[in-house]
């Protein structure tokens, strides 16, 4: 028995070392988490090779932990960060009873489903431009009875929720072109381009957003933006010019920022 647990702990700490070395931060909690999802050997050391590769723990996983839910995220789909947990916390807040909600740039779903896990929500639709990430997304959002379409922005919803939605929340790409080559290499080869640029200033899907939002927002609801810290007098600015009313909150602790707009309850 001892002889089995010298040989477990060399190898974990063998595994911690080759994940130090190729950058990953927290090895000691990866490992936790691979031992966890891998039955074999053959197993953990191919979940290992892939991770030292550059591959995210959460392509390899199959699934990310957000908002303390378990989401699934397939390969090639936008990992949900944790600071976009605050995001779902102001969607939350702002959320009516029976409410009808809609998530733009989706990706796996993530943020939906952490919303509907925790509000009161009548009516779910994500979209995504991005067929894998509509594919993922329904894995999640379906459990939900939500329902993912693939298309740009507003124009697959259809023209029924225009003036009826209450929480409209975006994490749309907002990684000036410029600065894409600064990002992790594991967001920067293997997760999607267009779920990261954002144009010359990185607000380019950020202002089609805003522009369109009052259209479709329900009197007194709410459009949610995540901002880079940075931005978010940017962002502010065109949200309040699409005729929202515009504020800024910030999570520290997170290193999260959200632009709201409000749609005026007395606005005809």
């Amino acid at each position: 028995m001892l002889h089995v647990v010298i040989v477990f702990c060399s190898l974990r700490s063998g595994i911690v070392r080759r994940l130090r070395a190729a950058g990953c931060v927290f090895a000691e909690d990866e490992v936790a988490v691979l031992l966890a999802a891998t039955s074999t050997p053959g197993e953990l050391v191919a979940a290992v090779d892939q991770r030292v590769a550059g591959q995210p723990l959460e392509h390899i996983l199959g699934w990310a932990s957000f908002s303390g839910l378990r989401v699934t995220v397939t390969r090639g789909v936008f990992v949900p960060r944790r600071r976009t947990e605050f995001l779902v916390e102001q969607a939350i807040a702002v959320a009516p009873p029976s409410a009808c909600v809609v998530d733009l740039c989706c990706g796996s779903g993530a943020v939906a489903v952490a919303v509907a896990s925790a509000a009161d929500v009548a009516t779910l639709y994500a979209v995504d431009i991005d067929p894998v990430a509509v594919a993922c997304a329904r894995d999640n959002v379906g459990r939900f009875d939500g329902q993912v379409l693939v298309g740009d922005l507003y124009d697959p919803l259809p023209p029924a929720l225009r003036g009826r939605v209450d929480v409209l929340v975006a994490n749309a790409p907002y990684v000036p072109t410029d600065d894409i080559r600064f990002l992790p290499p594991e967001a920067r080869e293997h997760e999607p381009s267009r779920a990261l640029d954002g144009g010359a200033d990185g607000l380019a899907v950020q202002r089609r957003i805003a522009a369109e939002a009052g259209a479709w927002l329900a009197p007194g609801g709410h459009l949610l933006i995540e901002a880079s810290h940075h931005q978010a007098s940017m962002t502010s600015e065109a949200v309040a010019g699409s005729g929202l009313i515009s504020s800024v909150v910030r999570s520290d602790e997170l290193d999260a920022t959200v632009v709201l707009g409000a749609r005026p309850s007395g606005r005809g």
